[in-house]
């Protein structure tokens, strides 16, 4: 099914490094979402059923689809040959006629707004949340954060510190999502990249507990909302397995600095 230009429900939002980004938009619309519900498969469309929440549904199908439109182009597929497997921690990855096909991507979704990643190869994460003020802010920030990120929200006010705190919720995020354990991984047990905490757009980093492993970090986030995108870098992708990081953050337990 061929979707036309205009009546796109996503567009190009940017390039960071290797990874391309594009941004969906949730905003209710019945005929997108009729549209969207067609391009899905049978297994799609029950994942969607399972759904309780009309919002809950409805963000899934335009995510879902647009995905496949953004997939099936870069990879010269039609819709019909394009499938997903699941590796640990239920990581999707793409197939074409039942091959397993080299590609990276991610979704994420906050509110109207979603951001699809997508890479040559190397492992990719991205996060994007709608900036709200919460009466938990302070025991999120004790149990997700680090000590020199809480020391910087501590000395942030207004909407400066609500802006720092999506800024450093998203990278951890992004960067999780990127390594594909779930949440297995305490966000607590690491810190985002202290130039980022202090303003930068984006950085290098490298978690504590796997020192082997580079990442680009990038703040993509605008008036909007706030997100950010991770994604490894190379020359050698994947040079350790989902289990190998499994075992790395098994043994190094504990909060990080």
């Amino acid at each position: 099914m061929t979707v036309r230009a205009p009546d796109c429900w996503w567009k190009p939002y940017g390039k960071f490094g290797a990874a391309t980004v594009a941004h969906v938009n949730l905003a209710p619309n019945p005929a997108r979402e009729e549209t969207a519900f067609a391009m899905l498969d049978a297994c799609e469309r029950k994942r969607w059923r399972k759904f309780v929440h009309l919002g809950a549904r409805r963000r899934f199908a335009l995510c879902r689809a647009a995905l496949r439109a953004i997939l099936c182009a870069h990879l010269g597929c039609r819709n019909e040959q394009l499938a997903f497997g699941q590796a640990i921690h239920e990581k999707p990855f793409a197939l074409v006629d039942g091959e397993h096909v080299p590609i990276s991507f991610n979704v994420s979704h906050g509110g109207r707004h979603g951001l699809i990643a997508l890479a040559r190869d190397g492992r990719l994460g991205v996060d994007v949340e709608e900036r709200t003020e919460r009466r938990d802010f302070d025991r999120l920030i004790d149990a997700a954060f680090g000590v020199n990120e809480q020391g910087a929200l501590t000395r942030a006010y207004g909407v400066r510190r609500i802006h720092l705190f999506f800024k450093l919720w998203t990278i951890k995020e992004a960067l999780i999502k990127a390594l594909g354990t779930g949440m297995s991984f305490d966000p607590a047990d690491f810190e985002a990249p202290a130039a980022m905490r202090l303003g930068a757009s984006s950085a290098m980093y490298r978690f504590p507990q796997l020192p082997t492993m580079e990442w680009r970090v990038d703040d993509l986030g605008c008036d909007e909302f706030a997100a950010a995108a991770a994604h490894e870098k190379g020359p050698r992708f994947s040079a350790l397995t989902d289990a190998d990081i499994d075992r790395a953050l098994a043994r190094t337990k504990g909060r990080s600095t």
